[in-house]
């Protein structure tokens, strides 16, 4: 599902269910992880367990996967990547960072945000277009896939900024698609010597889920 979104120079791989609950964590992840409750010590297994078979694809050596700042995921030299978990889903992202400035990819239950959540998480702007979307399209919840478009967006922005991105710090807008764009309304990074003043994303559902990506390239 994330793969249809993104270039085809990421490596992408996804679990369903159960998929990969029995992987065993290097010694100093199971220590982060040693007074998790069950749910989150699974879904931080399977998750790095598909980072780590995405890196075999890409010929790199498996190894521990130690979020740092905020909760990003330290990937080895030469690589930038994304991780994202649900309930029964998780999938991770790489890429040679030769080949993408950053990524971001995010998956959520397809289905509506809880009661007053979406006031707090988007722009005037941005929930006036979710109602023209609803009655364009009403079987999608555009509430939940703003959410997911704002998460993949923070998650591409801050390997390139170390700053955190508030939810109204971006104005995204969902086209039906499958695209969406993401109007910074704070200084961008640099990336290739310009400074971006927005990300392009893509969205899908599938099987119950909602998911988007952000690939940020070097020009």
């Amino acid at each position: 599902m994330i793969e249809e979104l993104l270039p085809a120079s990421v490596v992408t791989v996804e679990a369903y269910g159960q998929d990969g609950a029995d992987t065993p964590l290097y010694p100093e992840e199971a220590a982060l992880m040693s007074r998790a409750v069950a749910k989150r010590r699974r879904e931080f297994a399977v998750v790095r367990s598909c980072a780590r078979r995405a890196m075999e694809k890409l010929g790199v050596p498996p190894q521990p996967i130690l979020p740092g700042e905020r909760g990003a995921p330290g990937w080895p030299a030469g690589l930038a990547g994304s991780m994202t978990h649900c309930d029964g889903y998780c999938a991770a992202a790489l890429v040679r960072a030769a080949d993408l400035a950053s990524l971001g990819i995010d998956a959520e239950v397809h289905g509506p945000l809880p009661e007053g959540v979406l006031p707090s998480v988007s722009l005037p702007s941005e929930a006036e277009r979710l109602r023209r979307l609803a009655a364009q399209r009403p079987g999608v919840h555009w509430d939940r896939l703003l959410f997911s478009a704002k998460e993949s967006v923070y998650k591409a922005w801050f390997p390139l900024t170390g700053k955190w991105l508030d939810f109204m710090e971006a104005d995204i807008e969902i086209f039906v698609d499958g695209r969406f764009r993401a109007a910074l309304l704070v200084p961008g990074p640099l990336v290739g010597g310009s400074r971006l003043d927005h990300f392009e994303g893509r969205w899908t559902t599938s099987r119950g889920l909602v998911a988007t990506a952000v690939a940020v390239s070097h020009d």
